[in-house]
């Protein structure tokens, strides 16, 4: 088993009468999450049923809401019980056809997973309005892939582990880098086996989540679009360049980009700016969710350590940490750029305060402060700034800020 963090709040949520719902990317291992799920209720004497609309045999029962409710009775009788439905995005109008059922006010705790960031975040949402709670399942993130290579040996006291065991550290973070976090991907020990099951991973993708979406059995300007977004992670993108360059109208382009943050492939991040012209602000930046398949879409899966990878792939790196560290918060992580060339990696925005973070995959052995960087420091004055890099600890004052220079790992407890 992958240790998963969001096992504990999804048990806390069990007894909640409104609905459970797990969303996020394919294979993340929403299915798995929820068979333990099932079993640790199951050890706990509790009724439940469990059905797949990924499986055809399953799919009958979901014609209509009365042939489901049959069936459930069938397996559990008409007393409380735990009822888990895999892959809801399959059913069509799912929304209207759980809210009808949650409305019936039945004995019955509704547990539902999906992919389709698009059913379940638009449709489904207005129709379950105040009937259901979401959480989100990713990847791995660095913190349980950690735990799993470790056996959950250091599971309390990972600070530890990390300060200690630098060696190891650095060699886990270079897998991590290089293959990202999906489970079937890290459980794999062979390259070639990784290869094949990322292979796997990005073909179901392309040819079942998005086909279904767009409505094509395939589509070339959809993958094309991947890749290219993947070779530029943490740039700049032109809508009207891009356009060009793939020869697709811009409304497409846009279209495309929806689906992809939709269905839990990319993250955008936006500009951070007040209100001065030089300033662009308009130009968003996109990262992927998970590093492995970001590095199969660009051609250079467990091969980003060549220098032109390796620092766009840890900027992303951190840029999921912070997203992972503040989610369901107010907090929004920006970026800053200027058109005269000024730039910084990552600005956490915590409304009233703003914390810049320049992000450097080095080893670095005394303090290193770019122009750019010290051209925000003066201009926003800052109370702290962050430089992110691989070993170095240390402290200096930068007129009014006072500037960490932290390892990766320490990240969190600063910020």
């Amino acid at each position: 088993m992958v240790k998963r963090k969001l096992f504990s709040p999804l048990k806390l949520h069990l007894p909640k009468k409104e609905m459970t719902f797990i969303v996020g990317p394919r294979q993340a291992g929403k299915t798995t999450l929820m068979l333990f799920l099932k079993d640790y209720l199951e050890r706990q004497k509790k009724r439940t049923f469990f059905t797949n609309l990924d499986i055809e045999s399953d799919k009958q029962f979901f014609t209509s809401q009365n042939k489901l409710l049959q069936k459930i009775k069938l397996e559990v009788g008409s007393q409380k019980a735990y009822v888990f439905i895999d892959e809801i995005q399959r059913k069509e109008n799912a929304g209207i056809f759980l809210k009808g059922i949650y409305d019936m006010n039945l004995p019955y705790k509704f547990i539902v997973s999906g992919s389709g960031g698009v059913e379940l975040k638009e449709k489904i949402h207005e129709s379950l309005l105040g009937r259901k709670r979401v959480f989100e399942l990713s990847t791995l993130s660095f913190e349980e892939f950690i735990n799993h290579k470790t056996h959950n040996k250091y599971e309390n006291k990972l600070m530890e582990f990390f300060s200690v065991d630098k060696e190891k550290t650095q060699d886990l973070l270079k897998e991590y880098l290089s293959f990202g976090g999906y489970p079937r991907v890290v459980l794999e020990e062979l390259l070639k086996e990784k290869e094949r099951t990322m292979n796997e991973i990005y073909q179901t993708y392309l040819e079942r989540d998005i086909s279904y979406l767009l409505g094509v059995k395939k589509s070339e300007d959809f993958t094309h679009l991947v890749r290219t977004l993947s070779a530029q992670t943490g740039t700049l993108f032109n809508r009207a360049k891009m356009s060009r360059t793939l020869g697709l109208s811009q409304k497409t382009i846009k279209d495309y980009i929806w689906y992809l943050q939709k269905t839990f492939i990319i993250r955008k991040a936006s500009p951070y700016f007040k209100n001065t012209r030089k300033e662009i602000t308009k130009s968003p930046v996109f990262y992927f969710n998970d590093l492995g398949l970001r590095n199969y879409a660009a051609g250079v899966f467990g091969n980003v350590m060549i220098p032109q990878e390796a620092g766009m792939i840890f900027e992303n790196f951190i840029f999921n940490m912070l997203q992972e560290k503040f989610q369901h918060t107010s907090t929004n992580i920006h970026f800053w750029r200027t058109k005269d060339g000024a730039e910084v990696d990552l600005i956490i925005d915590k409304g009233k305060k703003q914390f810049p973070l320049e992000v450097k995959y080095r080893e670095l052995r005394k303090p290193e402060i770019s122009r750019s960087f010290r051209s925000f420091l003066n201009k926003y004055k800052p109370e702290q700034a962050f430089i992110i890099n691989l070993s170095l600890d240390d402290e200096v004052k930068i007129g009014e800020t006072k500037v960490h220079i932290i390892p990766f790992y320490k990240m969190p407890l600063f910020v």
